[in-house]
């Protein structure tokens, strides 16, 4: 990733067209975690060829599995069971993915080998505590630096593992796989109390896969007792590089777009729900299940937007949709505001404060808080020069911003848009957005 790019954007238009936005990253991310470890060969279509769900794939095939492709989203995972993992040679190098440090610290606490997890520059200053503190109640022994953060250094502890009871203190679907990954490796039960809800793809596909996990309200439970046998998995168009067009596609005048085959998981529509809150015209079109997930066809089209107080309860079913967003809530009118969002502040960059910076320098009236932002919308977004931080997702929220922009826009630091969605420029072109890259 030494190569810099950089995103400029010509002022207005509208977007319009049909699209099949990439596979969900979230999944992408499982269906190899789970397929390395079934028994069997596990099918996967729909896979999210980008740099974040390669690094997952790259770590397996390191652990001695055999995996095929991607080619045209499929991949073939020739499983080896759930005590099949071999030792890798040397450390796991996992780019730019939070998903794949903070879930794999899991699964190889309890593995009979040692490992070590690394990454990039900004994966190495995320935040690993929430991870390592409750895998370490469980008798796991992981070394951070100082500070927490990794590289992470993990002892194998298998058949040490003791299951526990941990609340989570703050909603977070990375912690509580990790601790069910590990929870498969644990002597009794594990078990994990959300705050508030959390997408819940790894439950579903540990039992798409067979592998028994119970739900009772807001706490998951696994135990040691169960394999996971081979299956075939359909990957759904993420939701969280769809928000990126229902938004745009809202600001923008006479836009009128449809995204298909959307994975419509309720543990992830926070974004809808919020967007028509705020007056969104989003229709949900042609509701089905694919391999255990809703997926439905989104249509949406332009609308005048009000700024709104944002339920906290819908806060954690967005937390990935929060930097564009918040390009709605300047366009919208009146004041919108979020609170109980402190979770953006350790993500790729601290989103609150880039995001408030950059619509800053566009002079649009945004207050970052400790736990949130402020902003008043309705007057326009100005030209200027932005840094996204090498945060894929600031990159993308800038470049929507300039469909109601006066002027150009330029943007900094874009090479990790390639981490979950190589696709946008084209894409975003395709339905008219002026986006060039150098």
């Amino acid at each position: 990733m030494s190569k810099t790019i950089t995103f400029q954007v010509q002022p207005g238009g509208s977007l319009r067209g049909e699209i099949r936005v990439p596979g969900d990253k979230s999944m992408s991310h499982r269906s190899i975690m789970l397929g390395s470890l079934a028994e069997g060969v596990t099918h996967v279509t729909g896979f999210l060829n980008a740099e974040d769900a390669i690094s997952t794939l790259e770590a397996f095939r390191a652990m001695g599995v055999k995996i095929e492709g991607p080619v045209n989203g499929e991949v073939t995972i020739h499983g080896v069971g759930k005590h099949g993992l071999q030792a890798p040679e040397k450390p796991l190098y996992l780019g730019n993915s939070g998903t794949s440090m903070r879930l794999l610290s899991g699964l190889l606490a309890g593995q009979p080998f040692d490992t070590v997890l690394t990454g990039d520059k900004s994966l190495e200053s995320r935040p690993m505590k929430r991870v390592t503190a409750p895998l370490a109640l469980m008798g796991a022994e992981i070394v951070t630096q100082e500070n927490g953060t990794a590289p992470l250094h993990i002892k194998g502890k298998a058949g040490k593992l003791q299951g526990i009871h941990y609340d989570m203190p703050i909603a977070s679907a990375q912690v509580k796989s990790c601790l069910l990954l590990a929870g498969m490796y644990a002597e009794g039960e594990t078990s994990v109390t959300e705050p508030a809800p959390t997408r819940d793809h790894t439950e579903r596909m540990l039992n798409g896969f067979g592998y028994p996990v119970q739900r009772e309200g807001s706490t998951a439970r696994i135990t040691n007792q169960g394999k996971l046998t081979a299956a075939r998995i359909d990957v759904p168009s993420d939701i969280s590089s769809a928000a990126f067009f229902l938004v745009g596609a809202s600001i923008a005048p006479d836009s009128d777009v449809t995204l298909r085959h959307v994975g419509i998981n309720p543990t992830r529509t926070g974004v809808i729900d919020i967007l028509r809150l705020m007056g969104a015209n989003i229709e949900v079109l042609n509701e089905r299940e694919v391999g255990g997930e809703p997926v439905a066809d989104l249509h949406v089209r332009s609308a005048q937007l009000k700024g709104i107080n944002i339920p906290e309860h819908l806060v954690p079913l967005a937390i990935d949709e929060f930097p564009v967003l918040f390009v709605a809530a300047a366009c919208a009118e009146g004041q919108t505001v979020l609170t109980g969002a402190e979770e953006l502040r350790v993500k790729e960059s601290d989103r609150i404060q880039v995001m408030a910076d950059g619509l800053q320098i566009l002079g649009v009236d945004a207050q970052p808080t400790k736990d949130g932002m402020l902003i008043n919308g309705g007057g326009h977004i100005g030209t200027g020069e932005v840094e996204s931080h090498g945060d894929h997702r600031i990159a993308m929220s800038f470049s929507i911003a300039g469909l109601r922009a006066n002027g150009p826009i330029t943007i900094r630091d874009c090479a990790n848009v390639n981490t979950s969605f190589p696709e946008f420029r084209d894409l975003a072109t395709k339905l008219g957005l002026a986006l060039t890259s150098f």
